[in-house]
């Protein structure tokens, strides 16, 4: 359904298309924005990844207080 959907003629007219509603001016504040924001994105998904697992304790850790 949506093979081709980013064709280098879809995007210019999506681009046309933007340039139209948002104007010159607001077109490259509009890209930062949103740069930004899967820059912060990324940064937030990797400090996830890099965050270690919460550490379980064993059944055989002498420390585990059974019932």
């Amino acid at each position: 359904m949506f093979e081709g959907l980013f064709q280098p003629m879809h995007l210019l007219v999506i681009f046309g298309i933007a340039l139209q509603v948002f104007g010159p001016k607001k077109l490259p504040e509009l890209g930062k924005g949103i740069g930004e924001g899967i820059r912060g994105f990324k940064s937030a998904i990797k400090m996830e990844e890099d965050k270690p697992a919460t550490a379980q304790p064993r059944a055989t850790d002498p420390n585990v207080i059974k019932d």
